[in-house]
């Protein structure tokens, strides 16, 4: 710690930090543009001037650039001091020379930093009388819009876009007052985390192209916390609704998860939200042939009902994309031994085993925070660039950081980007990836090992024992796979925290065993490190925890007649298996009942269907992959702008469903009762009630405001309905109000913020103003409760290891390849993720494809038992042989193990082929 002295007073701080992030983790506003919390110190923009003194004698002191001096101990600064303010006005007449006047226009105004920094200098006047500098802007793809002329030459989008996310399509090009941010040429900016450029840019140089298409001010935006539902990270955001729409999703912090950034596919995949075919009112189906009928609320239920009270057994399909209060009162409405969780069981099997496994291998699964402070990598059957985004930016920042006992020893504080870039060089932390295909992090890696599933396993075998002897040994490992385990091991060992990777992408349980075998290994020889697996949904290891039957059991009893009836919950089983063995189940039942907020295969085959809640529209838990259970709270009520619509949460409508089959008592439900329920009926979730404040919480008796106070036109948003306002809608089940009035500060510490704004501060640095220091925690607390972690105790290793892989020549092994854009099956339904997203091609070996005459490209047909797709051929030459890779969102997850390969397009008895060239 150090001593301070700012305008006169002394503050205790960081010692480590600069002045910048001192002062402003202390609430002394200095206006800054080119320092980043996440990225550091380059002294760019000279907009953070302080006069700095010697000692308490120096009356005349000098001006300094705060993010460029150290806070060490005995420093005198003033941030009033007149020549400063002078400097700092200066500064920001330069920047805006050429800047234009476009702010009522500008998609940025109202969060945009540019103006927080220029009313902050006090800088009002326009000086310069000569012809401004105009730029030619770029198509930069669906996410983002490109305007140059509002550039200031910060150079944040460059140092995030390029050194921190590790992109290489967007430059700086010219010098001096001519230099422009952008690509070489037009198109779509390739990495993944683009869209954070929004955010990063302090002015409208990046905005978001999705926004513009329905563009509303940040004010008049309606907000709440929430998390994302696209895959298992369970990264924070804050959704933006109005006139019953999403129209943005920001960034919200979380000092443990996702930090200020998101990925695009978080960022812009909530079209399906606002999509026009979405199901607003209870239907039912007549019959083949017929045309579904809309149905009131009451009606639907006694519908529903009557059919579930006469049917000889009914059977529950859950979803690892609802929440646990949605599963939990399925399984309440079916009784326990009539759920199924929905996922199929290959899946299932890998859930249950990583749950397992992250209580008996003695190593915990760090946070992305601890991610980043991680020395050695092992991606062992995992591409986290494919399968959760945002792990691979943390994974990235863990790889590229230079040694910080380096940077220390030739005094180089933390803060100093420039510097560290050019001491780490072309440095890199080990990382190690075994997976089949080549990976976004390839290029930082120290070897890849392009490996099937079964020898993938057997490289962690060997790890494992390289590391400790006594775990088993891998008989007739190659020589130069047994040189390259024994490599790998050594790095994990000299490491200071390593961390094995792993998760059920390929489907495959030895690798998860043998990431097991690696962490036991490491934590009984050091007891440190980390095991992180990877989830492929929202709610994967949720609902692995509440537990349930697999899909194919569920299906086994509607198809062989044990059962006449089912309940889906929020799941489309065709993407999930294959679509025969589907449709043969749904054929047997006499009632399918299927809650949802998208029409889906599976809903378009429902006897009666229910309008379920997106997560803008409802409340619920979900459970990320580290094992934390977080709240995610209704942005909007759908009914208030739509009174027609009769969506609810899926909870809730299951609950009106039991009182109705089951006779109990009607009575309303809230979410907290449905919560409780759920912990105190699953052992392993009696802590989710922990997750969120209840509906109880107040800050000096007002509840949390869901939109900011200079919200505007609410009285006539219903114009075109009646002139005579509503009251707004009332939530029993959050401490959220549906309106401006309501606590939406920052100096009452609170874990739920929906939005960031703080006094001077309406652009995403804002969060600067809830944290307990810069770029630390929420001083209220992170959102969520990690619910388990390892048990201690000496556990054996397992010795279970697979056969190496053999071709075998006409047979081939499909495996399902995760995909970020059109992967997902909800996120495939927003028109950007649908621009974003590649052609769909099966991976193949350059024999296996020259055996098939496809080497150049082509149509092949994939047929297995129940599955028959047709797609274009990617040749790639370290591919394995025998292997055959399918990409997500083109075939079912639950695809036959083993397939047969034909040239050009086929078919398969008894099996509905789908060509996509």
């Amino acid at each position: 710690m150090a001593t301070i002295h700012v305008d006169g007073q002394s503050y205790e701080v960081d010692g480590a930090d600069n002045l910048l992030q001192a002062c402003l983790s202390l609430g002394l506003d200095i206006p800054y543009f080119c320092w980043h919390p996440a990225m550091g110190s380059v002294g760019a923009c000279r907009q953070c001037a302080v006069r700095q003194y010697k000692d308490r004698d120096d009356d005349r002191g000098m001006l300094v650039m705060s993010c460029m001096t150290p806070a060490t101990d005995g420093t005198r600064i003033d941030i009033e001091d007149e020549e400063a303010r002078a400097f700092r006005a200066s500064v920001v007449e330069w920047l805006m020379i050429n800047h234009p006047h476009d702010c009522p226009v500008c998609e940025e105004g109202g969060h945009c930093h540019l103006q927080d920094m220029t009313v902050m200098t006090g800088h009002d006047r326009r000086r310069y009388r000569f012809r401004k500098r105009t730029r030619r802007n770029q198509y930069l793809g669906p996410f983002i819009a490109h305007e140059m002329n509002r550039c200031i030459t910060c150079y944040r989008c460059v140092r995030f876009y390029n050194d921190y996310a590790g992109g290489t399509d967007l430059g700086a090009f010219g010098a001096k007052d001519n230099i422009y941010f952008g690509r070489h040429q037009e198109g779509t900016l390739e990495s993944r985390f683009a869209g954070n450029l929004t955010e990063v840019c302090p002015t409208g140089v990046f905005t978001d192209q999705s926004h513009s298409e329905h563009y509303t001010r940040k004010w008049d935006l309606q907000f709440a916390p929430s998390i994302c539902h696209q895959c298992a990270m369970g990264c924070n955001i804050s959704p933006g609704e109005r006139y019953g729409d999403i129209r943005r999703i920001e960034n919200r912090y979380h000092g443990e998860v996702n930090g200020f950034f998101l990925c695009d596919l978080g960022r812009f995949g909530y079209g399906y939200v606002n999509r026009a075919d979405r199901p607003r009112m209870p239907e039912f189906l007549p019959g083949p042939g017929k045309d579904r009928e809309p149905l009131e609320t009451d009606a639907a239920l006694a519908r529903i009902a009557d059919a579930l009270r006469h049917a000889e057994r009914v059977i529950g399909i859950g979803s690892p994309r609802a929440s646990l209060e949605s599963n939990h009162q399925l399984r309440e409405l079916v009784g326990a031994a009539n759920f199924s969780t929905g996922i199929h069981a290959r899946e299932q099997d890998c859930l249950a085993l990583m749950q397992e496994l992250g209580r008996s291998c003695g190593l915990p699964a760090p946070t992305l925070r601890e991610v980043e402070e991680h020395d050695a990598v092992l991606l062992l059957g995992e591409d986290p660039m494919e399968s959760a985004a945002r792990l691979g930016l943390a994974i990235r920042q863990a790889i590229t950081t230079p040694p910080s006992e380096q940077a220390a020893r030739v005094g180089i504080p933390y803060w100093n980007a420039e510097a560290l870039k050019t001491l780490a060089q072309d440095h890199h932390q080990p990382l190690f990836i075994a997976y089949p295909t080549a990976t976004e992090l390839d290029g930082i890696a120290r070897d890849r090992l392009p490996l099937a599933p079964e020898d993938i396993a057997r490289l962690g075998y060997a790890v494992a024992h390289a590391i400790d002897s006594s775990a088993p040994a891998v008989a007739d490992l190659e020589p130069s796979l047994q040189a390259r385990a024994e490599t790998i091991a050594d790095s994990l060992v000299a490491a200071e925290k390593p961390l094995v990777v792993s998760g059920g992408t390929l489907a495959h349980p030895a690798i998860i065993r043998a990431a097991g075998n690696i962490a036991r290994a490491l934590a009984r020889r050091a007891s440190r490190g980390g095991l992180m697996f990877v989830r492929r949904e929202a709610n994967s290891t949720g609902l692995s925890l509440l537990g349930g039957q697999p899909l194919e059991w569920a299906l086994e009893q509607l198809g062989s007649g044990h059962a006449d009836a089912a309940v889906i919950l929020e799941n489309d089983l065709y993407q999930r298996l294959p679509a025969a063995r589907v449709d043969t189940a749904l054929d047997s039942a006499r009632t399918l009942v299927v809650l949802d907020h998208q029409r889906t295969p599976t809903l378009e085959r429902a006897t009666f269907s229910l309008p379920a809640a997106s997560f803008a529209e409802g409340d619920g838990t979900l459970v990320s992959l580290e094992g934390r259970a977080q709240r995610f709270f209704q942005v909007f009520e759908p009914g208030y702008l739509r009174p027609e619509a009769r969506i609810h949460e899926s909870w809730r409508w299951l609950h009106g469903l039991a009182v109705k089959v089951h006779g109990y008592a009607p009575a309303d439900i809230t979410l907290d009762q449905v919560t409780a329920a759920c912990s105190q009926a699953c052992p392993g979730l009696e802590m989710i009630t922990a997750a969120a404040p209840d509906a109880g919480f107040r800050i000096e008796g007002l509840r949390l405001a869901r939109e900011p106070h200079r919200y505007s036109g609410r009285t006539s948003m219903r114009a075109n309905r009646s002139v005579s306002e509503p009251r707004v809608p009332q939530d029993p089940d959050t401490a959220f109000a549906y309106s401006m009035e309501g606590y939406s500060g920052y100096r009452h510490p609170h874990q739920q913020v929906p939005f960031a704004w703080a006094p001077g501060w309406n652009s995403p640095q804002a969060w600067n103003k809830f944290t307990d220091e810069v770029g630390g925690h929420l001083r209220g607390g992170d959102p969520g409760i990690r619910l388990a972690g390892p048990v201690p105790g000496h556990y054996d290793y397992d010795r279970d290891i697979p056969a190496a892989g053999q071709p075998t020549g006409e047979r081939h092994r499909a495996v399902v390849l995760p995909r970020l854009f059109g992967g997902e099956e909800t996120s495939a339904l927003a028109g950007p993720i649908q621009q974003r997203m590649d052609h769909p091609a099966l991976v193949l070996s350059e024999a296996d494809a020259t055996a098939l005459g496809a080497e150049l490209g082509g149509l092949v047909t994939v047929s297995g038992e129940h599955t028959c797709v047709t797609l274009p051929v990617r040749v790639q030459s370290d591919w394995p042989r025998g292997l055959v890779g399918l990409p997500a969102g083109s075939v079912p997850w639950g695809v036959d193990g083993d397939v047969t390969l034909t040239a050009g397009p086929g078919s398969t008895p008894g099996a509905r082929c789908e060509v996509r060239p």
